[in-house]
Formats: structure tokens, C-alpha cells, sequence
């Protein structure tokens, strides 16, 4: 399992609260067999409103890894493909003021740390980006703060999922093919799976 203690790269900011899922990655888009090609989707409705002046078209956050949004980001249906369709887009972590629930469950389970901070620092931090968009921020897990250029911020994260990024436990399903023999060995110890 891949132990996760600091994301750093370009940062791109999406302005704005209540971003939903829907607009994350409309559901026409749903219909996909695999997540493959989402990322190019991501916020598609919103980037043709915008003509292409939507962040995830500027050239200049083209390559970004950190995500840099406002309040309730992710809020509306429990739609897994809309984080999918952000990390296959590039981003590595979030820096937010807050997360719908399962939005952020879905993210933990793809290994994309959600981190919030105070809405002042979030500013800060979306202000930062913009103004040098070539700076590296970085999320610390480790230390729980944020950087970009001279700004420092704090963020915060659930310590359960903190410490599942940080000792690589966070991807649920690839635990469990680590331990396919054991997981053998317990089906076949199961009364119930051996009916005749």
C-alpha cells in the first residue's frame, strides 16, 4: 500500500461554494463502463459557459496537482465519479473550507486527501495560486499545513483518515488483494460457503 504524507505541485483555484457533483462531472457522463476519460470532462458544463476563462482550461494551470476550493465542494448526489474525474484531470489533494461527506469518503478511497482550512486562508491560499500559478504548493500531512511560495497555512483532516493516508491503509480494496491468501483461508474455513 502507497503511504501518502505530502502532495506538492502547481495549485489551480476553483472559486465559488456549493460546487455539486453535478457540476463536478455532469451525469451524461455517467454512463461510462470505467472511469477512464472523465478528466477531460471535469466541470464540463461549466467550462463551456465560461468560453474557456474556467480554471481547468487556463493555460497556466494546465499540469496542477492541488485543487484549491471553497465551502460544501462536492455537495449533491453521491456521485465516486466526480472525485475520479478531478484525479484523472491531475489533482492530487484538495485544499477546501469544507467537503460534503461522501464526496470526501469517495476521495479517501481513491487516495486524494481532502484537506480544510479557514475560509481567510483558503482565500489566502486561492490568491497565492493566482498570482504565481508556477509556485509549488504543498500539503503536508505530516505537519498539517499547507504551502505556497511564502504563504503558510493550517489545515485540518479527520485523524482516522489522516492516518490511513499516512500509513497506507487507505486503499481498501488493494488491502484486500494484498491479502487474497488470507481471505481464502477464511472463505474456506466458512460453513456456509460449502453447502453441497
Amino acid at each position: 500500500m502507497s503511504q501518502i504524507h505530502q502532495i506538492a505541485g502547481r495549485g489551480i483555484p476553483v472559486k465559488g461554494n456549493d460546487i455539486d457533483t453535478d457540476r463536478i462531472i455532469p451525469a451524461r457522463f455517467l454512463r461510462c463502463v470505467t472511469f477512464d476519460g472523465l478528466g477531460e470532462q471535469a466541470f464540463a458544463d461549466d467550462r463551456q459557459q465560461l468560453g474557456g476563462a474556467h480554471p481547468f482550461d487556463l493555460e497556466q494551470y494546465q499540469g496542477a496537482q492541488v485543487l484549491a476550493v471553497n465551502a460544501n465542494f462536492g455537495c449533491g448526489s453521491s456521485r465516486e465519479h466526480a472525485p475520479q474525474a478531478i484525479a484523472r484531470w491531475g489533482i492530487e489533494a484538495i485544499v477546501g473550507e469544507s467537503f460534503a461527506e461522501i464526496f470526501f469518503g469517495n476521495c479517501v478511497a481513491i487516495g486524494v486527501p481532502c484537506v480544510t482550512a479557514s475560509s481567510k486562508d483558503v482565500a489566502k491560499l486561492q490568491a497565492a495560486i493566482e498570482a504565481d500559478p508556477t509556485a509549488t504548493v504543498s500539503v503536508d500531512l505530516d505537519t498539517l499545513q499547507a504551502t505556497c511560495g511564502e504563504l503558510t497555512i493550517a489545515v485540518t483532516m479527520p485523524e482516522g483518515a489522516r492516518q490511513s493516508f499516512r500509513d497506507g491503509l487507505w486503499d481498501s480494496c488493494g488491502q484486500l488483494v494484498d491479502r487474497a491468501e488470507s481471505v481464502k483461508d477464511t472463505a474456506s474455513a466458512l460453513p456456509y460457503l460449502s453447502w453441497a
